[in-house]
């Protein structure tokens, strides 16, 4: 099976770019003795790719084989054994899936015989990423398709809705810190002396764990994510009417250990400068109480309700799924996780949580205007917890609810502006291996912008399930997240929040999924004002969409059922993810990750960006190859899988013997109610 894919590749890379129909690039001005080594190496590889009956074979053979040095060296092992593993990988998928091997045959025969780059185009996508195949001059028809393949028919409304989101809902957030600009004083920052040691004493350590564009440490208020997003939220419970003390609970993860411990103590200081929040009773939990929780409540929990034994068995897998470090997973399971908690230990009229990202806020004004509902008048639609039957007519359960998000710079063209914009350029590059921003667009447009303004889909006997979600704006109902325990994995560094339904999709009985609310929707303003962190961050971000084929095509096969009593098998779930998070659950998703890799260096080189294409080579290749050591190792990678969801069990089992106590008035359960708040007090955020 490796035969059409070097007839592609040696179509894509030919000499002389943009002669022949299907050339991606011209591989030789890289190969010169005097070519910079990181993209020499870059391009031997996809040379030695293409096979053998390259002109230029040999000199890329010894390219990689005796690379110029330095991190050139480490890059040309990386895409030697790359060489091995895609072999491996096209061999195997192939006499596993013969459709997949007519299907990269076919795509060969059609480049060959393509006599446009637009043909051409087609073909190359349908061998790599065949979710884009045919979106190009046919957008509409595909928005129309792919909103008939949401549609779901509402069985019964919410039985009981929510009526009081001030009251009912735990609102989350997720604060993401790392330490100052190395251009910042820290000194003198207005911060008290020992949060100001603690710092400079966090910046002198090696970093664990990266983030998009987390906040740095004494970064300006008008700059500072924490300061906007909470006071973006305090501003619009102005318009919730009769206007009342509202929950925010964030989880606040770190780049730095030496941050923990102080995290709090900098974000009372900061809300504290910025003049404080007359609604919001906030709540920062970091991964000292997240540890205080498994130690304290869930542990002697399981002891009391299903023995010593049990309870020893499950600390170690318990004390690595709830957190907030690491991982996006792992912040974001926990604030999904936290309001079943808190509706057993502390508050039971609690009965949703609902999350938001702190660089986007309601635009009441625009909501009131354009929908009639401010953004707590969406929350109570009969829509979230509803029975349906999906479009394959397939039981389905709405406990979980998505918005949307427009831009900031396009609300002024009205409220449903989609946030991704079609393409409108000729893929370039990588873009032929994995252009998603192409499905995005379309998914965009037929998930998000629904209005349910017409009589085929009303918002009341049928409405739209959603598959693509964003980070912040969903929720899911207590009772949802009880009985069907939905995780995101802990090694999950990218989309988190689409990785989450993947953790149902395999499991009998009507499937986990999101309602549409339509007009819910969120004004996305990070360009506003963190655009120097989201610089700073670009090249990590794209190292972690290659991450995320890796991770999500693995994770796919194996949250995959038997497809019997509403368990999806593995096809079914190809189809309900696709376009868009189906176009990162790949069936040849090694090749793909490589080829892109090189191809996407080759692009940053071409386009000058030089410091970011040596940077993506290198710490791309280095998080890509530890990555791939999980990912195809299919017994560790499934062992661990199930490992994270027998943990979640473990949790959710001790919530239910926590609630029957606390039912039978038992003092064992008055006293881990007792601790639960303690620990909460102790995270609850008091400026100044």
């Amino acid at each position: 099976m490796v035969r059409p894919m070097e007839a592609i590749l040696t179509r894509m890379i030919g000499v002389g770019a943009g002669d022949v129909p299907g050339t991606v690039l011209d591989s030789s001005p890289w190969l010169e003795p005097g070519a910079d080594p990181i993209a020499q190496v870059t391009a031997a590889f996809l040379v030695a790719a293409a096979g053998n009956g390259q002109p230029a074979y040999v000199r890329a053979a010894e390219i990689l084989a005796a690379p110029s040095g330095g991190p050139a060296t480490d890059l040309a092992a990386f895409y030697r054994a790359s060489l091995g593993r895609m072999r491996d990988e096209l061999d195997d998928a192939a006499a596993a899936d013969p459709d997949l091997a007519r299907r990269l045959d076919a795509a060969a025969e059609r480049l060959s015989a393509a006599n446009s780059d637009e043909e051409a185009r087609e073909a190359i996508w349908a061998a790599w990423f065949p979710q884009a195949v045919g979106i190009l001059g046919h957008e509409d028809e595909r928005i129309a398709a792919l909103r008939e393949a949401r549609t779901v028919t509402v069985v019964h409304p919410a039985a009981n809705p929510i009526t009081d989101p001030a009251r009912e809902v735990l609102f989350t957030s997720n604060v993401l810190l790392t330490v100052p600009s190395t251009t910042t004083d820290v000194a003198t920052l207005p911060y008290p002396v020992d949060l100001k040691s603690a710092i400079s004493a966090a910046a002198a350590e090696s970093q664990r764990y990266w983030f998009d564009h987390p906040i740095q440490v004494g970064v300006e208020p008008a700059a500072n994510e924490l300061v906007y997003g909470l006071r973006g939220l305090d501003a619009a419970l102005d318009a919730e009417l009769p206007v009342r003390r509202v929950t925010c609970l964030l989880s606040v993860s770190v780049t730095h250990d030496g941050l923990g411990p102080v995290a709090k103590s900098y974000v009372e200081a900061e809300l504290a400068r910025s003049g404080g929040l007359r609604h919001l009773d906030v709540i920062a939990v970091t991964e000292r109480d997240t540890r205080r929780l498994v130690d304290d409540v869930i542990i002697p929990a399981i002891a009391i309700g299903h023995g010593e034994a049990a309870s020893a068995a499950a600390r170690p897998g318990l004390q690595v799924i709830v957190g907030v470090d690491g991982e996006y997973g792992r912040h974001y399971s926990f604030l999904k996780a936290v309001a079943a908690l808190w509706h057993v230990a502390l508050d039971p009229a609690v009965r949703a949580t609902f999350k938001i990202d702190l660089d986007q806020v309601f635009p009441q004004a625009a909501l009131v205007a354009e929908t009639g509902r401010t953004a707590f008048g969406h929350l109570t639609t009969p829509l979230w917890g509803a029975s349906a039957r999906d479009a394959e007519g397939r039981e389905v359960e709405l406990g979980m609810l998505a918005g949307a998000l427009v831009n900031e710079r396009d609300i002024g063209r009205g409220l449903f502006t989609p946030d991704v914009d079609l393409p409108t350029r000729a893929p370039s590059h990588d873009e032929h291996v994995n252009y998603s921003v192409l499905p995005q667009a379309i998914s965009t447009r037929a998930e998000m912008m629904e209005r349910y303004d017409s009589q085929a889909v009303d918002g009341v006997k049928r409405a739209l399930e959603r598959i693509h979600v964003t980070g912040g704006t969903n929720g899911i109902l207590v009772d949802a997240l009880r009985r069907h325990r939905p995780f995101t994995p802990s090694f999950v560094g990218r989309a988190e929040d689409q990785a989450y339904i993947l953790s149902v999709l395999g499991q009998p009985g009507p499937r986990l999924t999101y309602a549409h609310a339509a007009g819910l929707i969120m004004r996305h303003d990070k360009e506003v004002f963190a655009g120097q962190a989201i610089a700073a961050a670009h090249v990590g971000k794209l190292i972690g969409d290659d991450l995320r084929i890796l991770v999500f095509s693995a994770y796919a096969n194996i949250a995959a059922g038997d497809g019997k009593d509403g368990a999806l098998d593995r096809a079914a779930i190809g189809r309900l993810l696709d376009p868009f998070t189906g176009g990162f659950v790949s069936a040849i998703p090694v090749s793909v990750v490589v080829v892109r890799m090189a191809l996407r260096t080759l692009r940053l080189y071409a386009l000058g960006q030089v410091d970011d294409a040596r940077e993506y080579a290198i710490d791309g290749s280095r998080r890509v190859g530890e990555t791939l050591a999980f990912t195809t190792d299919t017994t560790a990678f499934v062992a661990r899988v199930r490992a994270e969801r027998s943990a979640w069990d473990s949790y959710y089992d001790a919530l239910d013997a926590l609630e029957a106590g606390l039912g039978a008035r038992e003092a064992w359960a008055q006293e881990l109610r007792a601790r639960t708040l303690a620990i909460i007090d102790d995270c609850r955020v008091r400026p100044d």
